[in-house]
């Protein structure tokens, strides 16, 4: 009789590759699993952290699989530590390859961001300067992970708190390298760029219209936290644990404005509410998706008119 190995089963994928709509999805949580599947959610994908669906089996995946049988599903990771000074972690590395295989998610994300030092972990995301040495290293690490699930990846501008003296580039330029010279693609969280800009004092306007946007795959809606520095100046915390921003709506459709329908994630990991509130907080995105359908459509028109 032949064995399998919990690896090898964890591997093996039952689904065909299902692309990800232009629409609003929502971050994947149990709670609200039996909700979503019972109402059958007028949603457009789910998402969710690979890093929760590396054990071979149980519950988890019983729930995941029942998602996936019913919706397109993104996976994003927030462990593999794609600025970090070490080596891609090859163990780290082989279970997100498991969980891609086994799910074949139209979309895989990563954060520019490191996790880890030596044998050290850290429950964060961390910062990164903005050197040619580590533009480097990013596009290395890319590459390695690229190579491994023979999938393009996204990679995420981060939230950020301060600015490195040593950075001899912009966010934005360096974003914009890491794609065009790894063959990646991006994720643009339209949250992390308010708050960055916000505790930087910069426009987030002008971050908007100075990013590489034909490179961007997929969009992040989140809420974040008012705060204040040492000096009582505003800082805003990147939490995930509230309602989309006024300010934030309005940056999403400017950048809808500039790359047309784009999926859309809604993001909530902290103090997560009840399915409906999630929900609401889809429509809305998908009513603003809805709108850059119909006014793209009037403007191919009015041009075809023209010519």
């Amino acid at each position: 009789m032949q064995t399998i190995s919990a690896s090898s089963q964890l591997s093996q994928s039952i689904f065909e590759p299902l692309p990800i709509p232009a629409r609003a999805g929502i971050g994947l949580k149990a709670q609200h699993v039996a909700e979503i599947l019972e109402t059958r959610a007028d949603i457009g994908f789910f998402e969710v952290h690979a890093e929760n669906y590396m054990g071979a089996g149980g519950l988890p995946h019983v729930q995941l699989t029942e998602i996936r049988n019913n919706y397109a599903l993104s996976v994003h990771g927030v462990g593999m530590s794609i600025g970090g000074e070490n080596p891609i972690d090859k163990e780290h590395l082989a279970r997100f390859k498991a969980v891609v295989h086994r799910y074949e998610p139209g979309l895989i994300s990563e954060h520019l961001a490191w996790s880890t030092h030596d044998d050290v972990f850290y429950n964060d995301l961390l910062p990164v300067p903005y050197t040619s040495e580590t533009l480097s290293r990013v596009i290395d690490h890319v590459d390695v992970v690229q190579s491994a699930l023979g999938r393009q990846i996204l990679i995420e501008n981060p939230s950020t708190y301060v600015i490195f003296e040593q950075s001899t580039m912009s966010e934005v330029d360096f974003m914009g390298e890491v794609a065009k010279r790894s063959g990646c693609g991006l994720l643009f969280d339209v949250n992390n760029v308010f708050v960055s800009t916000t505790n930087h004092g910069t426009s987030p306007k002008e971050y908007i219209d100075s990013y590489p946007l034909n490179l961007v795959q997929e969009l992040h809606l989140g809420g974040h936290a008012p705060d204040e520095d040492d000096a009582g100046r505003p800082l805003l915390i990147d939490a995930h644990d509230r309602k989309i921003d006024h300010e934030v709506w309005e940056l999403y459709k400017q950048v809808l404005s500039k790359t047309g329908p784009l999926p859309s994630l809604i993001e909530w990991d902290n103090d997560v509410p009840e399915w409906p509130v999630l929900a609401e907080e889809a429509r809305r995105a998908d009513a603003i998706l809805g709108r850059n359908l119909v006014d793209g459509a009037q403007s191919e028109r009015k041009l075809s008119h023209v010519s």
